[in-house]
């Protein structure tokens, strides 16, 4: 796109983080917007909004229109990703939503599996805006159609009594809203730094670029793979048992891989992709089981501001630590998890969380 349109990369790398900062604006509007009407109708819309948005950066002829086209899908990005589906399903089926959020992420955990190889095949055959287009188009023709004809649009009815969930019910709850918004936040910051700097950061360690790239595909398999062992087993756990175990999953690889280098580069790799796997489950079962069904599209929405500013600078901040301290700049990553694992023990301490 850069080249083409005669930009630098920043250029379109910044464009991408506009539609994370829409993404983090919106989303509480959303989420409330879906606790009081359901879902459906949202997800089918964010199928159209979506097809908007690659439609624009498939015609895109100079920056104007590239910057448009990401604030498009940014809207679209709220409407529609994970936060809004797991919404949809807690207002169908209130506390009972646990297993439906993990199966969807078990589902989606195969979309970079298998939608990167067919963008690279596509960009390759067809360049990148051909690419956009058919894209747009599968939004409309198969996830229009799934979204609007086969999500039920039914929701929760409200507790009795009238009192409102839109708001932390006491200190305790507040709290624990800023425990978990502080954990979204810095796992999602590593998530999105590893998504992309990961094959270069393998490199740092001593690897081939080949090597590297082998060694990074380990991630999707190693997600899913968790993600599977939390449908079968872990569902009979609380999920911060989970959570926890996936927030020291990456500090430890990442530890071994900046000590050891090459050889632990596979291993750092598999507990990066589990602990995402699973984090990913606990961004949609840790609010319900700690606030309740009611309120959970707003309180999510607000959950998640922190966590898109992070993952919209993320990318920025990991390249100039890469640039500075090489395979050093894990530390920071590492750090960070240690950190949400302390916030996930002083949640379990001091919020009112049931076990």
């Amino acid at each position: 796109m850069a080249r083409e349109l005669g930009l630098s990369s920043g250029n379109v790398f910044a464009a991408f983080s506009l539609a994370l900062v829409v993404t983090a604006v919106l989303g509480p509007l959303v989420g409330r917007r879906i606790d009081r009407h359901g879902g459906r109708d949202v997800l089918a819309l964010s199928s159209l909004v979506f097809a908007a948005g690659l439609t624009t950066l498939g015609l895109a002829t100079g920056p104007l229109m590239l910057w448009l086209g990401w604030l498009v899908i940014g809207i679209g990005m709220a409407l529609g990703l994970y936060e809004s589906a797991f919404s949809t399903l807690t207002g169908l089926y209130g506390r009972d939503a646990r297993g439906a959020i993990t199966g969807i992420t078990l589902l989606a955990g195969f979309a970079s599996t298998v939608c990167w190889p067919v963008s690279g095949w596509l960009e390759a055959a067809y360049g990148w805006r051909a690419t956009c287009l058919v894209w747009a188009g599968m939004h409309v023709v198969l996830g229009l159609p799934l979204n609007r004809l086969l999500v039920p649009l039914g929701i929760q009815p409200e507790p009795s009594g009238g009192a409102s969930s839109d708001r932390p019910r006491n200190d305790r709850h507040g709290l624990a809203m800023g425990l978990l918004a502080f954990v979204f936040a810095a796992t999602w910051f590593t998530s999105t730094a590893m998504a992309a700097h990961l094959p270069r950061l393998l490199q740092e360690a001593g690897l081939s670029a080949a090597a590297a790239i082998g060694a990074a595909a380990l991630v999707g398999p190693a997600q899913v793979g968790a993600r599977c062992l939390e449908f079968v087993l872990l569902q009979r756990c609380h999920p911060l048992f989970s959570a926890r175990l996936a927030t020291i999953a990456h500090p430890l690889g990442a530890a071994g891989v900046v000590l050891a280098g090459a050889p632990a580069a596979a291993a750092f790799a598999v507990l990066h992709g589990a602990g995402n796997g699973i984090l990913t489950i606990a961004k949609g079962t840790l609010p319900l089981v700690i606030f309740g069904p009611h309120g959970y599209g707003l309180r999510q929405g607000v959950l998640m501001v922190p966590a898109r500013f992070a993952q919209a600078f993320s990318p920025l901040v990991f390249a100039l630590l890469i640039e500075e301290v090489g395979i050093g700049a894990l530390w920071l990553s590492a750090v960070l998890g240690l950190l949400a694992f302390a916030a996930l023990g002083w949640l379990r301490r001091g919020a009112a969380v049931p076990v």
